[in-house]
């Protein structure tokens, strides 16, 4: 009997021995970058509830420890300037080790379909673009596209080098980001975490608790659409494609959404700044974010939206500190909601990222943006910001902008660049209230500074019709 008892002790243990195991969420692996120069968190789960754990890297002459609580475990990492390539060693009843680990910049990119867009889905210059994307140095990490009505502590993904096989299916807006940082920062190395789902309003990419505290943005997202290829319903792909990655330390956010919205503009008003602040809440950090404002499109629907939406998104950026906005309206297609270049857009972020997060010098880095109005009888004069070289008119003379007086019927307008500034008139208002520019969904103004980037639509009334 002592005997069976005996083998049946050995057995157990040999059997509680090999389930065993320490175990990481997806977002630390192999080839992955970590942000440069900062405390990064190195965390995992155990099946031993109290165990030691102690992390090692090859940077540093230094362990750190902790002891696991229920079998969740988490440290602070300090991480040297950029370099690499590094390992980690997590040590505990088994040891695993964590290889070709970079030290460098690290984004998170997010949205709707203009960020998850690929070379495949469509890209000018395709095929000599993905041969052409061979950087060890940038590593890629897509986050599967999933949905939750509650929050998640892990998502599926990998870490992935740069090179055409991988390039082809990421996000052309974050690879041409990357790429461009990759360059003008003397080859740092760049992660870049694609979490975005095309067709997606606002509302899912936010925490619930945050959205429901505000019973307008509760009840406004109801008004939008419900479709079988993408969730609407609030926090789903917060919970899932965004909470799993809340430990992993970022240099900043990337965002491209908006178009989805235009069926209820108005709280995007509301939702875009709650989104921003909300999720640097989340990160404990008052990381830059960077977005773009929806593009010229022909749409069949909820036309007078998408004007809105592009009111909203600029007001925004005027409003909340650490941000920056990519204007689109010179790239964009009437008939494809999904415009091509992509480089352009990449390009137009990494400027915001380089001049503001970064401290390149001597770089224009924004269009035109309006800043004030005065009245001079019977012209409006458009004052803006970030035009210190000058005004310019492409292609003839200035187009879309619109006037109205008191009554509130606006009228096409004449506009001309006079140094600085844009004098508006039309022979309809003789007293002129306010001014719009490229306020429609498929407005193509020609309004650009000297350095070739585009004046952002704008209004000066806050009238709602």
């Amino acid at each position: 009997m002592k005997k069976i008892i005996l083998g049946l002790i050995c057995f157990l243990s040999v059997t509680s021995l090999s389930y065993a195991k320490i175990w990481l969420p997806s977002i630390l692996s192999d080839n992955m970058v970590l942000q440069q120069q900062s405390e990064a968190t190195i965390w995992g789960w155990t099946t031993n509830s109290a165990e030691t754990i102690t992390v090692t890297t090859s940077w540093s002459s230094e362990s750190v420890s902790t002891t696991a609580y229920q079998g969740i475990w988490s440290l602070q990492l300090p991480t040297p300037e950029a370099g690499g390539p590094y390992t980690i060693t997590i040590t505990g009843h088994e040891v695993l080790e964590l290889k070709n680990v970079l030290i460098g910049e690290v984004w998170f990119c997010s949205g709707q379909s203009n960020m998850e867009w690929t070379p495949l889905k469509g890209l000018d210059n395709a095929e000599q673009e993905i041969k052409a994307a061979n950087y060890p140095k940038i590593r890629l990490f897509s986050v599967n596209k999933k949905k939750s009505e509650y929050k998640q502590d892990d998502s599926q993904g990998t870490w992935e080098f740069c090179q055409p096989e991988t390039m082809k299916n990421f996000s052309s807006v974050a690879y041409f980001f990357g790429r461009e940082l990759h360059n003008e920062l003397e080859e740092v190395p760049i992660g870049l975490i694609n979490s975005s789902w095309g067709g997606t309003p606002i509302e899912p990419w936010i925490a619930k608790e945050q959205l429901e505290a505000h019973s307008d943005l509760k009840e406004a997202s109801t008004q939008i659409k419900d479709y079988v290829w993408w969730p609407r319903d609030i926090a789903v792909t917060y919970n899932s494609m965004v909470h799993p990655f809340l430990n992993f330390n970022i240099a900043g956010c990337l965002w491209y959404q908006g178009e989805s919205n235009r069926q209820n503009a108005l709280s995007y008003y509301k939702s875009l700044p709650l989104l921003i602040t909300s999720w640097r809440a989340a990160w404990h950090k008052e990381f830059p974010f960077y977005f773009v404002q929806i593009a010229p499109h022909t749409y069949n629907d909820f036309k007078e939206g998408v004007a809105l939406v592009r009111d909203a998104q600029l007001l925004t950026m005027k409003t909340v500190n650490n941000t920056g906005m990519v204007v689109t309206n010179d790239i964009g297609n009437l008939k494809n909601i999904h415009p091509t270049n992509k480089q352009e857009v990449g390009r137009r972020l990494a400027l915001w990222a380089l001049a503001k997060t970064y401290g390149v010098s001597n770089m224009v880095y924004s269009g035109p943006v309006y800043k004030r109005m005065e009245v001079k009888r019977n012209k409006a004069i458009i004052h803006f910001d970030y035009v210190e070289g000058g005004l310019v008119s492409k292609e003839g003379e200035l187009k879309t902008f619109y006037i109205a007086g008191a009554d509130k019927k606006f009228y096409p307008a004449k506009a001309k660049i006079k140094g600085n500034v844009v004098e508006v008139s039309a022979k309809a208002v003789k007293d002129p209230v306010a001014v719009r520019f490229a306020f429609s969904d498929d407005a193509l103004p020609n309004l650009f500074n000297t350095s070739g980037l585009p004046a952002s639509a704008f209004k000066t009334d806050n009238w709602i019709e």
